[in-house]
């Protein structure tokens, strides 16, 4: 029986580890925390997952909440003008239903699963001399711990980061009593709130550890009039920083909002970080190489909600590459092959959301704004969430995204004739 070692316990490692226990393989993980410590602790994401990384849960019989988490059926876009009022507001219907669960809940959950089925767990830090011991006592290391010392051992790839400093200052805050929206029909959406210049506010319907729950994430510009939650460690005060700017720049969301309350002491999160691609395998200081897994190697912004569905589409793809190499040896050209697989679903969501993270050029506002008026429109990039790679068909090149808009007022006139 081969045997392989996962360092880290977030949504990629974890998955991972649960997809090569239930093909037979002899696996260990490493966390730095307990599952109780983890159920217990701080808040770590806004994860919203889309219907292709929730299907990877479901293929591997890990989709304990499904049943009990919102499911959201939309996603919505309002772009705010200078005097708070909202001229575009619209909903895009998704294809199949995201959902998003608090990783405390999931990792925790997953983590008492993997070692149940009798997976061996181990709670310690890891250091980088520590994988050279373990490079050699196993088949195949997999760093999926995604910050500190083990994150530094994988180069920068500049060719394909184009930031090299953080684009956006980040906010989280989980919260209780958050109204529906008026316009909303019962139908839960994710709503992307654009303040041009200044930021984003995204509102995620959630599972927590004290039941269903809402997300108020805002992602401010450096610098600008949403970069204040820095040195902030009361979350009562994090969470009235939250509020004060709903009401200053989306009302829409204020009026909502007014009656919330944190869901727990550790439901706020904030700080900001760098987007950046590393190369996707380590050297060892004793010449041992290690495979970087998810955010590792590919730590998109969060704007475009796209990194707890990478991490399951990273270690789906790992895992078929891992199954695929039999007995043969997990050597250097196959850690790179297995990347670069990865890779190829990967590229499409780094570009779109670096694009994101820049002022939109005028081929895309007039695609945001026609989305108002063509359905099929919003539908089309409320479902590029779940494939980002649809977007390269027609959202960022001016002429496609034209011939692709003329198209539709075509079909709609037709129809209507």
């Amino acid at each position: 029986m081969r045997k392989i070692l996962i360092v880290g316990a977030g949504q990629a490692g974890l998955q991972l580890a649960l997809g090569l226990q239930g093909r037979g393989y002899e696996v260990t993980l490493m966390s730095n925390r307990t599952a109780d410590e983890i159920r217990d602790g701080r808040v770590m994401s806004t994860q919203c997952m889309f219907d292709t990384a929730l299907q990877h849960e479901r293929d591997l019989g890990i989709n304990f909440w499904e049943e009990q988490t919102p499911r959201i059926e939309g996603l919505g876009v309002s772009v705010a003008a200078p005097d708070a009022s909202r001229p575009i507001d619209w909903v895009g219907r998704l294809d199949g239903y995201a959902q998003s669960v608090d990783q405390r809940v999931k990792m925790a959950g997953w983590m008492e699963t993997f070692a149940e089925r009798g997976g061996k767990l181990v709670i310690h830090g890891v250091a980088v001399s520590d994988l050279d011991y373990f490079s050699r006592a196993y088949d195949l290391v997999l760093v999926a711990a995604g910050k500190g010392e083990l994150v530094s051992m994988f180069r920068r790839d500049a060719s394909r980061s184009p930031y090299e400093a953080p684009q956006r200052s980040l906010a989280v805050a989980y919260v209780h009593g958050l109204e529906p929206r008026p316009e909303s029909g019962g139908r839960l959406a994710v709503n992307v709130n654009l303040v041009p210049g200044i930021g984003e506010l995204i509102v995620i319907p959630t599972l927590t550890t004290s039941g269903p729950a809402d997300i108020l994430f805002w992602e401010g510009v450096p610098g600008g009039p949403l970069d204040v939650f820095q040195g902030v460690k009361d979350p009562e005060e994090q969470l009235r920083l939250t509020l004060d700017l709903m009401r200053q720049f989306t009302p829409w969301e204020y009026d909502r909002a007014r009656s919330v309350e944190l869901t727990d002491a550790n439901g706020t999160l904030a700080g900001r970080y760098a987007p950046t691609v590393r190369q996707g395998v380590a050297e060892l200081p004793s010449g041992g190489l290690v495979l970087g897994v998810a955010d590792v190697v590919v730590a998109n912004d969060p704007i475009t909600g796209q990194g707890s569905n990478s991490a399951a589409k990273c270690a789906a793809s790992y895992l078929e590459s891992i199954t695929e190499r039999g007995d043969q040896p997990f050597d250097g050209a196959w850690m790179q092959s297995a990347f670069d697989r990865y890779w190829r679903i990967a590229e499409p969501v780094t570009q779109w959301t670096n694009a994101m993270l820049a002022p939109p050029p005028e081929h895309v506002l007039q695609v945001i704004g026609a989305a108002g008026e063509l359905q099929p429109v919003a539908d089309r990039f409320a479902n590029g969430f779940n494939d980002p790679a649809d977007y390269e068909q027609w959202f960022f090149d001016p002429e496609l995204a034209a011939a692709y808009l003329g198209e539709v007022q075509a079909g709609q006139a037709a129809q209507s004739a």
